[in-house]
């Protein structure tokens, strides 16, 4: 096998109209213990957001369940006004009953509630990508899905998103509306949504991994180590790279409370990985 550098798109437009760099950031870690509550470093996670939107970063993810609504707050204080290009995308659908505790609840009811509250808190008119965070279990999928179609009808929504869902999921979802994003747990040793990445790739829909570092495959762990020291990155870089180079519309949000591994993981971007590399990686998934 010749050991040929591999090249992938720098970016990826969502529903058609919304033009993004490929690394984003994932703004969960910029809260408390738990996720819950606000940060023990505010100051640092403001400069966070400000830092990643200078590295060229136009694609946020955050949840008004992340604090809850701490880290929406400290978005807007930190960006607002933003920048044309950028792109905030939040969810709805989590309660939040403790730190670590995510009870679900998609019911149309609270779903108003969640948006309304993001929208405020956002100060925006309207959210760019709004993301059902999950299908409940508890409510028919068609009534939120009712819901999310209504408030993209009334202006509220831009584009809508799903997350963890199934293909079967997605195409109950496209009824209603265009689903232009999922975010499903992904990465380089987890790969048990391959027919849902392969799935949005050739409908030109976002994939979003969440957990993107995956973890605990002991040989996995030891090839990405191999591959990052030949190219003096770390192992969490190459996995990141490693997603870059595998779909070009898995869209990366790794998330930190650190300006040092903000800067660190935006390098992933300038990696990159030969056909021996990523064939080698791609073993991963099979150990």
């Amino acid at each position: 096998m010749a050991n040929t550098t591999s090249s992938f798109e720098k970016t990826f437009t969502i529903g058609g109209d919304i033009k993004i760099n490929r690394v984003g950031y994932g703004a969960m870690r910029i809260t408390g213990t738990g996720i819950w509550g606000p940060p023990k470093d505010k100051d640092e996670a403001i400069r966070v957001l400000r830092r990643a939107v200078e590295l060229g970063v136009n694609f946020i993810d955050t949840a008004d369940s992340y604090g809850p609504n701490v880290s929406e707050e400290l978005i807007a204080e930190a960006l607002h006004p933003y920048p044309t290009d950028l792109l905030i995308g939040t969810k709805g659908g989590l309660l939040r009953t403790g730190p670590n505790e995510w009870p679900v609840d998609a019911s149309p009811e609270h779903l108003k509630e969640a948006l309304h509250g993001s929208l405020r808190r956002l100060q925006v008119e309207r959210i760019d990508l709004y993301q059902l965070h999950r299908i409940d279990p508890k409510v028919p999928a068609e009534k939120s899905f009712e819901f999310l179609q209504k408030a993209q009808q009334e202006g509220k929504i831009r584009h809508i998103g799903l997350s963890e869902v199934s293909i079967q999921d997605l195409k109950l979802a496209q009824q209603y509306f265009e689903v232009v994003s999922i975010q499903n747990m992904y990465s380089v040793d987890n790969r048990r949504w391959e027919a849902e990445l392969e799935y949005t790739n050739v409908h030109n829909i976002a994939f979003i991994p969440w957990f993107p570092l995956g973890g605990g495959n002991v040989q996995g762990e030891e090839i990405l180590k191999r591959i990052a020291a030949k190219h003096q990155a770390t192992i969490h870089q190459v996995a990141l790279s490693w997603l870059l180079h595998h779909s070009p519309n898995i869209l990366l949000i790794p998330g930190t409370s650190s300006v040092a591994h903000l800067e660190e993981n935006m390098k992933t971007a300038d990696i990159q990985l030969s056909e021996d590399d990523i064939a080698i990686l791609d073993s991963i998934g099979e150990v």
